[in-house]
């Protein structure tokens, strides 16, 4: 115990980007910007997948499935950042801000055994093609993604039922634009080391977990892939739009949860926290769209039969 008084937290302030006051209205358009393009385009890629037969597979299905978490993903941060950015309140309350946290923590966990499980699909479909549709069936897809959010959703109960079970102290600031576990621990009254070991163990084994599961899988299918003669080219491309969802998406988050607390500073914090929650989302439809030609088509039938509907 340090000697800081305690007290009992009603709400917190997100500080965002209020740094920046001059560019508040900016950054407000930027990020309204970003957050409609993620949502539209993430729905495109479910519209395609529900409206076009010929994506009825299970690439597409974990795709489609993908978007939609995509989509969960910004929302729960991106509108509580607009309206900080527009109002002069800052303030977010107690049970709002642990919601908020459990929301985060459920959808990216629950993303990391989605990309592994993303991962396996491939490796099933280019190392044993005869095999695929017998192994890939659709009870088989369903415990995947049923299984992935379970892990999510046990991962961001730990955490957060830890976190905002700690004391807080007078100052009720969080440097941060989203209630997230590093800077709220900064506010405890107390020793966070047993928050900090859980989330070294907890948090490792979800993300290093599914991130070694994801590994494998690659290493399997770029040896399978240097070992096919013909269709090279359109397996790597597959592959690729895959891999760099993944770089992204597990590069920004080791870097938030596995480095020392004070190396970097909370501005670089807030930075790197935007390429995982807001950024990655934007670009995951352009990446797997813009490379897959299936995707892209399916996309402009799609859109078609919507606009002669309406």
């Amino acid at each position: 115990m340090d000697g800081r008084n305690y007290t009992t937290i009603t709400e917190f302030i997100l500080v965002g980007f209020s740094e920046f006051k001059d560019l508040q209205l900016l950054l407000f358009i930027m990020f309204l910007l970003m957050y409609i393009i993620t949502v539209l385009g993430n729905m495109s890629i479910i519209l395609a997948y529900i409206i076009t037969p010929i994506l009825n597979t299970p690439m597409y299905f974990f795709l489609s499935n993908f978007s939609f978490l995509e989509i969960c993903y910004v929302t729960s941060t991106v509108p509580k950042l607009l309206s900080n950015l527009l109002a002069g309140d800052k303030t977010i309350s107690f049970y709002s801000c642990s919601l908020q946290m459990y929301c985060v923590l459920l959808l990216g966990g629950t993303e990391c055994y989605m990309l592994a499980a993303m991962a396996y699909d491939r490796y099933i479909a280019i190392c044993h093609p005869l095999l695929y549709s017998t192994i890939m069936n659709n009870k088989v897809c369903i415990q995947l993604i049923g299984g992935s959010w379970l892990i999510g959703a046990v991962n961001s109960l730990i955490h957060t039922t830890l976190t905002f079970k700690l004391p807080f102290c007078n100052d009720h600031t969080i440097n941060h634009f989203f209630c997230d576990v590093p800077p709220v621990l900064k506010l405890a009254c107390t020793d966070t080391w047993i928050n900090e070991t859980v989330i070294f163990i907890v948090a490792g084994g979800v993300i290093v977990g599914s991130l070694i599961l994801t590994v494998i899988s690659y290493a399997f299918i770029i040896s399978s892939i240097l070992n096919i003669n013909s269709r090279r080219s359109k397996a790597f491309s597959t592959c690729s739009s895959h891999f760099m969802v993944v770089a992204i998406f597990y590069g920004s988050g080791i870097f938030m949860y596995f480095r020392p607390n004070t190396k970097y500073a909370m501005y670089q914090e807030r930075l790197v926290s935007l390429m995982y929650t807001i950024i990655a989302p934007l670009l995951n439809p352009f990446i797997y769209s813009l490379r897959n030609n299936e995707v892209k088509l399916a996309i402009r039938h799609s859109l078609i039969i919507v606009v002669q509907t309406c």
